[in-house]
Parts: structure tokens; C-alpha cells; sequence
């Protein structure tokens, strides 16, 4: 017998969490009602690290998740399928904005495949609304001083603020 999805990863930097990454939390919800957005270490993202800290990104995703049922935020390292196998996870749920993340995901898809056949992904296409925007768009805006309230909650906004704009906030 087919074991059913009960409980789904969505992994991801998250350095910030934007809404787009919120809508695929909401949309992997409809797909099972156990969800746990694993916030990776990722040390070297983009040959720079992150502007955030892990404990910082954590923190951020889980103000910005407050309230949805079913939700959890962890942070892990290593390896994917190991944080996979070590919380009982069924399936990696990914957002998709257009071709090139298509290309990335298929291979980071086919990877955790041979490391562990037992883990499916899924797919799901980012909402319309969603489909430009990127962590990384975010932090270039808001390291020119620009307003980022409608691409983030309103603790990631500020969170942004103090640390490009030197504005005080509370994370």
C-alpha cells in the first residue's frame, strides 16, 4: 500500500520570508495539513551569505507564520533528505516562478531523488500576484532605502529597515 503525504517541508533561505514564499505555506496547506518551513543554515548563498542570521530568519518566519494552523518553522543544516527523515516528512513542497526555477528545482529535485527515492516533491506554480518577486529583489530595494511593504509582513519590513536604514526595530 502507498503511504499518503502527511507532513511537507518547504525549504528555503528565507532571507526575508516574502509573501510569495507565505502563499506557497497557504497553498502547501492544501495539500496536507502538516507543514514545516525548514529554514536553511546556507552559509555560502550566492558566494556572500545571508543578510540575516539564521536565528534572525527563524524568528522573522515564524512572526510572519503566526497564526496558520498546521505550521511549523525549524531551522536545519546539512542535507535536505536528512532534515526530511529526521522530522518524518513525506514530500518537499517548492513555489515556481518561471523556467529558471524550474531548471534549478528539477536538479535540486533529482538530487534528493537519488539520496532518498522515498521523498517526493511537488510543484506548485506561483500565484500571478507573486511571480516577480524574490528575497533577493526585496533586499536591493530595501538596501536603497526603499519601501518594501507590499512584498513583506510588516516585521520583516521593519526588520529590513534597521538593518540597511539604521531605523530601530525590534525582531
Amino acid at each position: 500500500m502507498t503511504k499518503k503525504i502527511s507532513h511537507v517541508l518547504v525549504p528555503g533561505t528565507f532571507d526575508p520570508i516574502t509573501f510569495g514564499h507565505m502563499d506557497v505555506v497557504r497553498r502547501a496547506l492544501r495539500i496536507c495539513p502538516r507543514v514545516t518551513v525548514a529554514v536553511a543554515e546556507s552559509l555560502g548563498k550566492n558566494g556572500v551569505g545571508t543578510t540575516f542570521t539564521l536565528d534572525e530568519r527563524v524568528e522573522l518566519a515564524r512572526r510572519a507564520l503566526d497564526g496558520m494552523d498546521g505550521v511549523d518553522v525549524m531551522p536545519f543544516t546539512g542535507l535536505l533528505v536528512d532534515f526530511a527523515r529526521e522530522v518524518q516528512a513525506d514530500a518537499v513542497v517548492k513555489g515556481l516562478r518561471a523556467m529558471t526555477d524550474f531548471e534549478y528545482e528539477l536538479q535540486q529535485a533529482d538530487l534528493n531523488y537519488r539520496l532518498d527515492a522515498g521523498l517526493e516533491s511537488i510543484f506548485v506554480m506561483s500565484s500571478p500576484e507573486y511571480g516577480y518577486l524574490s528575497s533577493s529583489v526585496v533586499r536591493q530595494i530595501a538596501s536603497f532605502g526603499g519601501e518594501v511593504d507590499t512584498f513583506v509582513p510588516a516585521c520583516v519590513a521593519a526588520a529590513l529597515k534597521e538593518r540597511f536604514c539604521g531605523l530601530p526595530a525590534a525582531i
